[in-house]
């Protein structure tokens, strides 16, 4: 299973982006998606998250700001982000809980820069 990430770009403050990651290869089924990010200097940290059902997840920081959701048949998450700040500045990971049989694994995507500044 390969996750590939996109949409992260520089924009100004108060600005938006749309990230998208899809999960590619066979023969599984996708539990919770997510996207972390990782600024400059700093450990990486959960943005937000949703499960197969479609419930959401956030972190208190970008509440009101970002929207996370997901396309099951395309396999495909999207992390809307408006308001940007520039604290946002960071590199983006998508990542899937992916069912194989009976195994179930994280896999991470590439990372996508995202970059807000005047």
């Amino acid at each position: 299973v390969q996750l590939q990430a996109s949409g992260g770009g520089l924009v100004q403050p108060g600005g938006s982006l749309r990230l998208s990651c899809v999960a590619s290869g066979s023969g599984f089924s996708i539990n919770a998606m997510g996207w972390y990010r990782q600024g400059p200097g700093k450990q990486r940290e959960r943005v937000a998250d949703t499960t197969s059902s479609g419930s959401t997840n956030y972190a208190d920081s970008v509440k009101g700001r970002f929207t996370i959701s997901r396309d099951n048949a395309k396999n495909t998450v999207y992390l809307q982000m408006n308001s940007l700040k520039p604290e946002d500045t960071a590199v983006y990971y998508c990542t899937a809980e992916v069912r194989r049989g009976a195994e179930v694994a994280a896999f991470w995507g590439q990372g996508t820069q995202v970059t807000v500044s005047s």
